[in-house]
């Protein structure tokens, strides 16, 4: 063997090395503000924590709002979030844009308000899974846009897994597929087991690729209450269906599960 081929050799080793050893995060994410007090019990198991901009899905108010200098201080990376429209709001395709564009700005508005640096990448949570309808595509690709335009990131929060209702598409991948080169970032939700690992606090959570989606950076892969339909097949969360910390399992303080390539998946953090 050539000295070259060696060193390349070599070099490929040590690369599938760290490769092998690279770390991945654990997070979580919850609609309700978990409360000043409990964020240092919190950080011994995360590295970072979900963060609302608007009020979460189902909820008429955002207890989160004016927290993120506390939550920062406790030592947490962020997960910005924006609760985006269903469907039914979206009408037709020119209404789907001018909502995806207001949108856009009121993320970004508020993402300034609460402190937030700019290039944080702020997740727009899409909820309805399946194939994105061209209304659904408009808004999405508006929204990507608009908070571009202002200085910030843009990403998505959607499913990861395979719709069956719908020929086992791939709403990451459809969104992904239609979004004509936008720098998205992806997070996405696959709770069944496997391949998710349920209501798992390992110090070595898996790799969002594991997810089944590849370009992913984070996968939720636990959510407080278990699903049962999806992820029935999970046997390690609690007696009620829910994930709870182990450090406040007696507060019945239950979380949804994340795993990340960062400690700081928005890279939101100020210092």
């Amino acid at each position: 063997m050539k000295v070259g081929s060696q060193l390349i050799a070599t070099l490929a080793f040590f690369c599938g090395i760290l490769t092998a050893q690279r770390a991945f995060y654990l997070g979580f994410d919850r609609n309700e503000y978990p409360g000043d007090a409990n964020l240092g019990a919190l950080r011994q198991t995360f590295s970072y924590a979900g963060y609302w901009l608007n009020n979460p899905p189902g909820a008429k108010s955002n207890s989160w709002r004016g927290h993120r200098a506390a939550v920062e201080s406790a030592g947490f990376g962020f997960l910005v979030l924006f609760n985006g429209r269903v469907y039914a709001e979206l009408k037709s395709v020119n209404n789907a844009r001018r909502l995806g564009q207001s949108d856009a700005g009121a993320a970004a508005a508020a993402s300034r308000r609460e402190g937030f640096p700019a290039k944080t990448i702020i997740f727009l949570d899409q909820e309805q899974g399946g194939r994105m309808l061209p209304e659904q595509k408009a808004y999405i690709n508006a929204w990507v846009d608009g908070v571009a335009a202002a200085g910030f990131r843009a990403g998505i929060y959607c499913s990861g897994m395979p719709s069956p209702d719908d020929n086992n598409i791939v709403t990451a991948e459809d969104i992904r597929a239609h979004a004509s080169g936008r720098d998205i970032t992806y997070w996405v939700t696959s709770d069944a087991c496997p391949p998710a690992p349920g209501c798992s606090f390992s110090a070595h959570p898996p790799k969002p690729g594991q997810s089944g989606v590849s370009f992913a950076d984070v996968w939720q892969f636990a959510q407080s209450p278990q699903r049962k339909d999806v992820a029935g097949r999970c046997t390690n969360y609690s007696r009620d269906g829910n994930c709870y910390p182990p450090e406040l399992a007696a507060q019945k303080l239950y979380v949804d599960l994340n795993t990340a390539t960062s400690a700081d998946p928005s890279h939101a953090r100020t210092r």
